[in-house]
């Protein structure tokens, strides 16, 4: 997986997140599992900021996860803010591939990048179905230079 250093203008979506007492462990570390919690805040914000994503998750449809990637890079302490930026890599008819990293609020120093695979899901149904056009959908994704 890529290891991007930090720059504002890679991720089309940026998160703040603060860490919290209880997301540490006894080292004083942000716990591994935590991060999972961190990557859907962000991943669910970011749907939010799609308009039409929005509306359809008021019509009984949502996005499930289908699987995740995550590598840790370093230890982030607390306390910090940590900053995640969220793109999309992949889109598909009925899913979307993102890419994730998370940043330390005070040194920008990558502590964790992610990939994760969502469908987009009909809840009366239970099945995937197509995602809607996305207006601008340009503006949603990773440059694909990133990958390369």
């Amino acid at each position: 997986m890529i290891r991007p250093e930090f720059d504002k203008t890679i991720f089309p979506h940026w998160t703040t997140i603060p860490i919290r007492f209880r997301d540490l462990d006894p080292l004083n570390h942000v716990n591994n599992a935590i991060f999972s919690t961190y990557y859907e805040e962000a991943r669910i914000e970011f749907i939010q900021e799609v308009n039409k994503l929005a509306s359809e998750l008021k019509n009984g449809y949502s996005f499930v996860l289908a699987n995740i990637e995550i590598e840790f890079i370093r230890p982030v302490e607390y306390p910090n803010d940590i900053l995640i930026g969220s793109g999309i890599k992949q889109l598909g008819n009925s899913s979307i591939n993102s890419f994730q990293a998370i940043y330390t609020g005070d040194e920008k120093k990558l502590v964790s990048v992610a990939e994760a695979h969502g469908v987009w899901f009909d809840l009366s149904k239970q099945c995937p179905t197509r995602i809607p056009d996305i207006p601008n959908t340009e503006k949603y994704m990773l440059p694909n230079s990133l990958f390369e």
